[in-house]
């Protein structure tokens, strides 16, 4: 079973990049099984379909727009990821759901489908992610190390024997 954590976003508007952010923090902190992929995807949106073609869980990190509190973190599963990803919330979220949506005619699509997404605090032109969301990093990555805990996948800490 392979698995693919996939990190979105646009690091160039502050806390929409937060996806790719966790990831390149789950690879540099943890060393994953050979069947785990951890991808940033940053706002490939299509180009991206080969990978999740091959997966048979996807877990994508993103910011979303829910109308909640800065900084709020959730999780969203099956058929509640494209169905918020169709909203548009961000620029490149109609990109992940058309991209999950081509999966499904190709009848390619990955059996399960999980994303964990932050309520962002700002969208202006920044490298940098605003404190409050900044602060929800950690909790996004223990959320997603947890996810892949219930798939049977536990990565080994890098520095550890």
């Amino acid at each position: 079973m392979k698995t693919l954590v996939l990190g979105v976003g646009n690091i160039l508007l502050s806390d929409e990049g937060v996806g790719v952010h966790v990831v390149r923090l789950l690879r540099e902190r943890y060393q994953f099984p050979q069947e785990v992929e951890i991808l940033d995807g940053g706002t490939l949106g299509l180009d991206l379909l080969p990978y999740v073609e091959e997966a048979d869980h996807l877990l994508v990190i993103d910011a979303v727009q829910m109308d909640a509190p800065p900084g709020t973190v959730a999780r969203l599963e099956g058929e509640q990821v494209p169905a918020v990803l169709n909203l548009k919330y961000s620029p490149h979220q109609a990109g992940v759901s058309d991209l999950l949506a081509a999966a499904r005619l190709l009848g390619r699509a990955p059996a399960e489908v999980v994303l964990w997404g932050v309520q962002p605090a700002s969208l202006e032109v920044g490298l940098e992610l605003s404190p409050t969301v900044a602060a929800q990093v950690e909790a996004l990555l223990q959320n997603v190390l947890a996810e892949l805990q219930r798939w049977g996948i536990v990565p080994t800490r890098r520095g550890e024997p």
